[in-house]
């Protein structure tokens, strides 16, 4: 009779346990799914979303960028890095028919040197490199004042990516095809550099 009895209490405590358990496992699968759809939606951070102007005061909308991968730079007119400025017409010249553009955002955040006008901004551009990739107005790239395009590149919440900071002038930001950010490049090296050649080359 006893061990009748114990069996019982046992077959209960199975049966009103398993349900518990059932539903905790449940609970942690609702909690992971929930993390992912978290997660994938801080992927989908997209420069496509922005429109901006250019060195000459029109706009300049990301979204016709569509399908083509994208370095965005930050110039200075008067820095040790400027001669960057060849280096970049160059890779600009032999990608651009290949789904690759350059954007360039001239910023005097570095030691003041990028102080002229958009005007002059263009035109020290086209005399000294011949630049033809697209150019656009003057904006500040790090501080209370920092653009929001650079918001995005420079923050994890909104980029997906990687928090990041603008160290210096000539900094890049390398874009796929959907608009993502995917490497961000050191200003110290240069626009030709192998790992940049082979991300654009790289379909």
């Amino acid at each position: 009779m006893r061990l009748f009895t114990l069996l019982v209490v046992v077959c209960i405590i199975s049966c009103t346990s398993q349900p518990k358990e059932k539903e905790k496992e449940t609970s942690q699968i609702n909690e992971t799914t929930i993390q992912k759809k978290i997660e994938k939606t801080m992927e989908k951070g997209s420069i496509h979303q922005f429109t901006v102007k250019d060195i000459a005061g029109n706009n300049f909308n990301f979204a016709d960028l569509k399908g083509k991968k994208i370095m965005v730079v930050n110039t200075a007119s008067e820095c040790g890095l400027t001669p960057q400025y060849e280096q970049l017409q160059e890779i600009y010249e032999a990608y651009k028919d290949q789904n690759f553009t350059i954007v360039g955002f001239p910023a005097n955040n570095f030691g003041a040197q990028e102080p002229g006008s958009n005007q002059q901004i263009a035109k020290f551009c086209k005399a000294n490199y011949g630049v033809a990739f697209p150019m656009m107005s003057k904006i500040s790239v790090k501080g209370n004042d920092m653009h929001e395009l650079y918001q995005f590149l420079t923050q994890k919440s909104q980029n997906g990516l990687e928090d990041s900071e603008v160290a210096w002038n000539f900094q890049k930001y390398l874009i796929n095809e959907n608009g993502e950010l995917e490497k961000v490049i050191s200003p110290r090296t240069l626009p030709n550099d192998e790992t940049i050649i082979s991300w654009i080359e790289n379909n």
